[in-house]
């Protein structure tokens, strides 16, 4: 299928006013396709440390606009399944398939429906971020379900620094992106990060995680990331769209504000090749 083709696929969330859409949605309105908050370049490396061969079958939640799926079937993967609980998206992702290798889901992230043990890698970017504290946990637990053991599982997520940021500044960061964005923004620390895989049952190294600045509406970041004809479509987009313009502004200035304590994680971690036995309780 063609880029024109995809690109003309109705966007999701478009039925919605700017000025109450969910920013990623929004900031798609307006051309952006990279949405996410390490850039292309994070999601590079990302994916350079999934080791992505023809052999393996990888699986992508939320994949959004299909930027990274693109990136993706460009390691020729075995399969990819797409697991998308927005309909729109999920017709644009089908659109980049390659054949019948590859399929997409339309379903959530805490219950794919696929098989337990039947993908060797499991990503996710810029989507655990909104979640709660639950259901961070519960994808985390639909991931080492579905993989099988030794199979890798990466995150790309907005992030807080450093670790020993205290509650209350975290507190108001995660305030004032929410109000921001229109939804529930839920970033953590590198090192909550890393508990919150571990909690699920994978092992986190530490060589296996990376920071990055949160310049997702920064003018050298868009054009990295977009290319400069894509930079200058969003540019256009703004200039002609007064209340698309006022929410990025004002995105962009709750990013600038908290800059020295947003970022962007990757990890990577695997799930045990075998699962430890838990030794039985003795009466005593």
């Amino acid at each position: 299928m063609s880029t024109n083709t995809v690109e003309s696929t109705p966007l999701p969330g478009e039925e919605l006013d700017a000025a109450k859409m969910p920013g990623h949605w929004l900031l798609a309105r307006m051309g952006k396709r990279v949405l996410r908050p390490g850039g292309i370049e994070l999601t590079r490396l990302l994916l350079q440390g999934l080791e992505i061969t023809p052999a393996k079958t990888v699986v992508e939640l939320a994949p959004g606009l299909g930027a990274t799926a693109r990136l993706t079937m460009l390691s020729n993967p075995a399969h990819y399944i797409g697991v998308e609980r927005d309909e729109a998206a999920a017709q644009r992702v089908a659109r980049m398939l390659r054949g019948e290798q590859d399929r997409y889901v339309v379903g959530s992230a805490v219950a794919t429906g696929l098989d337990a043990e039947s993908a060797d890698i499991v990503y996710v970017e810029a989507m655990l971020s909104m979640q709660t504290a639950t259901e961070k946990s519960r994808i985390v637990a639909e991931a080492f379900r579905v993989l099988r053991p030794g199979g890798l599982f990466g995150i790309h997520e907005l992030g807080l620094q450093p670790d020993t940021l205290a509650d209350e500044i975290k507190d108001a960061i995660r305030m004032e992106l929410s109000n921001a964005i229109h939804i529930g923004a839920r970033p953590l620390t590198l090192s909550e990060w890393a508990e919150v895989l571990h909690a699920g049952g994978f092992d986190v190294e530490a060589p296996r995680q990376r920071t990055a600045p949160m310049h997702l509406l920064e003018p050298r970041r868009v054009v990295q990331d977009e290319g400069l004809l894509g930079a200058m479509r969003i540019a256009a987009n703004l200039l002609r769209m007064s209340d698309a313009r006022r929410r990025v502004l004002q995105m962009r200035r709750v990013f600038r504000r908290y800059a020295d304590h947003l970022c962007a994680v990757a990890l990577i971690a695997s799930k045990p090749v075998a699962t430890p036995t838990i030794p039985a309780a003795i009466d005593k």
